[in-house]
Order: C-alpha cells, then sequence, then structure tokens
C-alpha cells in the first residue's frame, strides 16, 4: 500500500537514476506497483512531492532542535544557529537530491514554488524567534523594520543554501563557517547599534532640548 513516505522514496530514486521527473503518473504509478488513484490520495503533482520532500526537512530539523534539554535555554541567536546547522547536517543524508531539486529550479528573485511549504514553515519558525529576541531585548524592535528581520533570515538562509550545494570542502566545513559568520552579522544588525543610539538622541535633543521650537517643528 502507498503511503506518503514510499512515494517520495520512490521519486527520489527515479529522478536521481534517470535524471528528470517522471513522464506521467500513469507510468510513475504502474512501475511502482500503484494505481494512479493511489498516488492522488497523497499529491496532486510531482511539484507536489518535493514541496513535501522540503517540508519534510524543515519540520524534522525543528523537531530535532526543539527536544534538545538546552533548547528553553537558547537566546534567539542560538536557535537560528542551531536551526542552520541541524538542516545542512540532515541535507548531507539527501544531498543527491538536493542538488538535483535546486538546479532544475528556473533563476531569479522569486521563491520557486517547489520551496513555498519550506519558506512558511521556515518563516513562522523565524518570526517565533525574533519575537522571543524583541521580548527578552536581546534584539532591537526598530519601527517599520522589525517586520522585515524575518525576510533577512531567509536571505541568510537561500544565500547558504547555494552555497552549501557549491562547497567542495572536507565534510562542507566552508558552509559551517558561512553559518556562523553570516547568522552572527545579520543578528548583529538586529541588535542595537551605535546609529540607534544617535537616533534615539536626536529624537531627546529634539523633544527636550528646545530644538524643536527653533526648528518649528
Amino acid at each position: 500500500m502507498a503511503t506518503t513516505e514510499s512515494i517520495q522514496n520512490a521519486y527520489i530514486d527515479f529522478v536521481l537514476t534517470e535524471g528528470m521527473q517522471p513522464k506521467s503518473v500513469y507510468i510513475f504509478a504502474k512501475q511502482n506497483e500503484m494505481t494512479e488513484a493511489e498516488f492522488y490520495q497523497f499529491f496532486g503533482s510531482f511539484e507536489a512531492v518535493e514541496q513535501n520532500i522540503w517540508a519534510y526537512f524543515a519540520r524534522k530539523t525543528l523537531t530535532e532542535i526543539r527536544a534538545q534539554e538546552v533548547w528553553a535555554g537558547y537566546t534567539a541567536r542560538e536557535k537560528a544557529l542551531s536551526f542552520f546547522y541541524a538542516f545542512f547536517e540532515l541535507l548531507k543524508s539527501s544531498r543527491s537530491f538536493v542538488v538535483y531539486s535546486i538546479n532544475k529550479q528556473p533563476k531569479g528573485f522569486t521563491t520557486p514554488r517547489v520551496f513555498e511549504q519550506l519558506k512558511a514553515i521556515y518563516e513562522n519558525f523565524a518570526e517565533e524567534i525574533l519575537k522571543e529576541g524583541i521580548e527578552t531585548s536581546e534584539l532591537n524592535d526598530r519601527k517599520f523594520f522589525s517586520k522585515r528581520y524575518k525576510d533577512a533570515l531567509w536571505i541568510q538562509f537561500v544565500f547558504v543554501l547555494n552555497f552549501w550545494v557549491n562547497d567542495n570542502s572536507t565534510g562542507f566545513e566552508k558552509t559551517d563557517e558561512a553559518i556562523e559568520k553570516g547568522v552572527n552579522v545579520t543578528f548583529d544588525l538586529f541588535q542595537r547599534s551605535p546609529i540607534d543610539n544617535l537616533f534615539e538622541y536626536g529624537k531627546f535633543l529634539v523633544q527636550n532640548g528646545g530644538i524643536k521650537d527653533r526648528m518649528g517643528f
């Protein structure tokens, strides 16, 4: 009997063996001793199969890192780093499929449809840890900009994903370095900086230093 997992595994085996998607659901189903109706009980298309595989990577990663005893005591930065390291460690066992899936996506600035579920899961996670970071004052709550923090984290994720696909270093150690440097730089930008202090000082002077009246505000 077909299951979500058996269809995904059969699909991965097919595309890695043939280098392309099956020509039809009928052919794929027949080769895997199931009916078309059975296939459609789980997926509406081959694209949906790939979407679910990427979503599975994200969900499995979150389940594993949230089960760690130290998770509750992590800062937002540490939770982001934990996700990145665990996600790319998980991908190692499916590298051939990941490279195949990424390389066949159209190049551009929009998110390919195959990554839509992954992105939704990732952004929910990002919003969760960013909210925690702002509530604990680990991160600076900037008017207008705070809502864009998750977009910066998604861009960082996409960058590392593409870096990993092209990483030929032993044990993908260069990817680990890219994660550490990239995530830390991104979170440094989320934290309070001298520019924030300057803006606060300027706001204080305008409101309390008589500048407001002299400048006609």
